[in-house]
């Protein structure tokens, strides 16, 4: 692992008014896992994107093997061996897996494209992966983390030497990502080089030789894995010492505000019971496809419900559709952010304020001045950072688009708030920012339903831990909780 095969350096690139990247500089050696870190708004997607051919430096030099190359665009970087898992998966999904794993790479016939030979090699990818797939399915049949896996695949079946990995853990289970890091590892006896961007700070001593980290479009520093503490990556991400990360004061009441009984939607949900204080914080854990988001989908009247009960505040409700779930108190933030949660094309103030219309718009009358009052009013309490609240929520970061979307159901006046991976793809000073303001919630009465598949937070920030094993919940641990503990229910063979 000594030979050099990339090395970026004086990288300067600006925009219109922000000087994104600062003599940024970056190197990776042959069979290294080299991780990238750093706040979102710290350059790294920028850097990442400027070796990908997206972007076009104003200055800087790119060696491969010690030779300078130019890379004009996404081609140039392929013909070089550089292939890039974005964050955002670039998949069709209504084409095959084989269809998308040879997507621009099809095996072609005398005639007609080869598609046998193309199945037979895309199921023996999936195989190698321990996957328990079928080549000829179609990817919208897939979970996130399988599509994930999928992507994975097709990056590195055909001959890249340098491999980009941006958050590939994000939608992965502990045994999914298990399975990645042996991918990895094997990736890296053959020589392959790997840049893995990642917030979990926790994984990069399993996984990373070395770690850069970058601050504010700048090169901070370069640091060996296993002689760095997470508290020394942290200050020199964030420029200070972040103290109190997770944020937790009980607030628990005895009053029981949520109850839950045999809730099951004849799928992936089965003869779920739970119940939830007021100002408790409930963490859901559990391997991917478990049925947390399920589960919170049927609460919410989003999914079909076929069985079951439920009472808020001693009373049956039946939730049907999300104007119910408005009226009986409940709010949901979403898993998937970018598709379920946010308004893309739209500015904050829309997005923020879609859930209470009729707070201020009474027939044909808009009260303009009332809209500007519970806008500003709730983003200024999530201490959204943005020079306008007419500016898109596209243009935000993870953190700050969660915030906006938190304050949305703010404005709802919740009884009942359900976070769904509130901190996915998000930094280490937005994460700390999100568990104050999630403390913050319960001490004012609102209780929380907190799903997350990083147990840290889960152990961290609940009061009690409701643990899901195939559609069930298998135990409800009140104190004392474990990662053993909860792995142990998680994997529990109750199906």
């Amino acid at each position: 692992m000594d030979a050099l095969l990339l090395k970026m350096e004086g990288i300067n690139i600006t925009f219109p008014g922000v000087k994104a990247l600062e003599d940024a500089r970056f190197e990776l050696k042959s069979g290294e896992v080299h991780a990238l870190l750093g706040e979102n708004g710290a350059g790294k997607s920028t850097l990442i994107k400027v070796l990908g051919g997206i972007y076009h430096p104003n200055s800087g030099e790119i060696y491969i093997d010690d030779k300078k190359v130019l890379i004009t665009n996404v081609h140039d970087a392929q013909e070089l061996g550089i292939s890039i898992i974005h964050q955002e998966l670039m998949l069709m999904p209504e084409m095959t897996i084989t269809e998308n794993i040879f997507m621009g790479k099809e095996i072609k016939g005398a005639v007609l494209l080869n598609s046998g030979e193309m199945e037979r090699r895309a199921q023996k990818f999936l195989d190698d992966a321990d996957l328990n797939l079928k080549a000829r399915t179609k990817l919208r049949f897939l979970n996130i983390a399988n599509q994930q896996m999928v992507e994975i695949i097709r990056a590195i079946s055909f001959g890249a030497r340098i491999i980009v990995m941006d958050e590939p853990t994000s939608s992965l289970s502990e045994k999914e990502v298990a399975v990645l890091f042996d991918r990895i590892r094997r990736l890296k006896s053959q020589g392959i080089g790997i840049i893995y961007i990642s917030h979990r700070i926790s994984e990069f001593d399993e996984i990373a030789d070395r770690i850069t980290v970058m601050r504010d479009g700048k090169y901070i520093g370069t640091v060996e894995t296993r002689s760095t503490e997470r508290s020394g990556l942290i200050s020199m991400m964030v420029g200070r010492e972040l103290k109190n990360f997770y944020i937790k004061d009980s607030a628990i009441t005895g009053q029981t505000i949520l109850e839950v009984e045999h809730l099951s939607d004849g799928d992936m949900v089965k003869d779920v019971s739970f119940n939830l204080h007021r100002g408790e914080i409930l963490g859901f854990a559990g391997l991917i496809g478990a049925g947390r988001s399920e589960t919170m989908q049927c609460l919410f009247g989003l999914r079909r419900k076929t069985a079951g009960m439920m009472k808020i505040d001693n009373k049956p409700v039946y939730i049907s559709n999300v104007r119910s779930a408005l009226k009986h108190g409940l709010g949901l933030i979403p898993e998937n952010r970018k598709v379920e949660g946010i308004y893309p094309d739209r500015n904050i103030r829309f997005n923020s304020s879609i859930v209470v219309l009729n707070q201020f718009i009474h027939g044909i009358y808009v009260n303009s001045k009332k809209e500007q009052e519970i806008v500003e009013q709730f983003c200024s309490k999530m201490k959204v950072k943005t020079p306008s609240l007419d500016q898109s929520i596209a243009k935000l970061s993870g953190g700050n688009q969660q915030k906006v979307i938190i304050s949305r159901w703010l404005a709802s006046n919740p009884k009942v708030l359900i976070l769904d991976e509130p901190t996915r793809g998000i930094d280490v000073s937005a994460k700390a920012e999100i568990y104050a303001i999630i403390n913050g919630l319960v001490k004012e009465g609102v209780s929380v339903i907190f799903i997350s598949s990083e147990l840290p937070e889960i152990i961290n920030m609940s009061d009690r831990v409701a643990v899901m094993n195939h559609g069930r919940i298998a135990g409800i641990i009140d104190s004392d909780f474990t990662q053993e503990k909860i792995m142990h229910l998680a994997t529990l063979d109750i199906a």
